[in-house]
């Protein structure tokens, strides 16, 4: 009886640690990777794949997951840093980069300090790119400057399976010197446009004066045509009677003349009193009886 129960008892054993043993084996084999990880598995030290979210399942005892890396954006602490311009000015450059891994087996396999790496390159580059541009570019042209640093990370970090997914230029800030100078080249500035846009008024005014005097000039040259003119059409009118009457409409123009002179000498000065001679009353006859003919 003994020999049985210890038979049973050994086959129990037996049985739990086969059972222990798939247990271990499901443990170690399944893996279920976070939706914001990937994992490098190693086999004897060596590269043997790479875990994406969800479940997984390696070899156990061959494989074993050797890191866990993070594929979220990360953001590199602020960084300040001195570049000169393509015009000799010193200035400090505050950068921050973003970025995330894509490629986590090229990241543990060829870089050791990631953030230190992307730190010192955007440096680099950063001097690089501020150093082929003028001062006044680097302010106007901010995001053209933050493309191409960009491209250049791009670039680079394609190596360590890195994707570089922004890149701020937070603050271009200058020493006093330089600010100093630059305010008093803004001064001089203002004081010559201020000095340009008054000759310009000065210019403008003198071209509007004279295109006023052409104006009237024109204006007055047409009212003498137009006078002229008429003079003309009037001795045409005149001419044309003499010839159609002959003497008398001649003799009668004449006639009207003289009425009219009187009745200018009437209008003047002292003419409460007219005198008037006997060859002005002949014309007031004659002129009488020349529209009576007429009528």
């Amino acid at each position: 009886m003994n020999s049985i129960s210890d038979s049973i008892g050994g086959g129990n054993a037996v049985f739990l640690a086969i059972a222990f043993f798939i247990l271990l084996c499901v443990w170690l084999g399944v893996r279920v990777v976070p939706q914001s990880e990937k994992h490098v598995v190693e086999r004897f030290g060596r590269l043997r794949s790479v875990l994406g979210p969800g479940i997984n399942f390696i070899v156990p005892f061959l494989d074993r997951v050797a890191h866990k890396v993070s594929i979220l954006e990360r953001q590199l602490p602020t960084h300040r840093q001195d570049a000169i311009t393509a015009d000799n000015v010193l200035v400090t450059v505050e950068t921050s980069v973003f970025y995330r891994i894509t490629e986590p087996e090229k990241t543990v396999y060829r870089i050791r300090d990631v953030d230190g790496a992307i730190e010192t390159t955007v440096a680099g580059i950063v001097r690089s790119e501020i150093g082929t541009i003028e001062l006044d570019q680097v302010q106007s042209n901010r995001s053209a400057l933050i493309q191409k640093i960009r491209e250049a990370l791009t670039h680079v970090f394609d190596d360590w399976g890195i994707e570089v997914t922004r890149v701020e230029l937070l603050d271009v800030s200058l020493d006093e010197a330089t600010k100093a100078a630059m305010l008093q080249q803004l001064n001089a500035e203002r004081a010559r446009r201020a000095q340009v846009t008054e000759a310009e008024g000065r210019k403008r005014s003198v071209e509007l004066a004279a295109d006023g005097q052409l104006y009237a000039a024109d204006q007055a040259a047409k009212a003498r045509r137009l006078t002229a003119d008429a003079e003309a059409y009037a001795t045409q009118v005149i001419a044309v009677a003499i010839k159609e009457n002959g003497i008398e409409a001649a003799q009668f123009q004449i006639a009207l003349k003289q009425v009219e002179a009187l009745q200018s000498v009437g209008n003047g000065p002292g003419k409460q009193v007219v005198l008037l001679p006997a060859a002005a009353m002949e014309a007031f006859a004659d002129a009488f009886k020349m529209l009576k003919g007429r009528s």
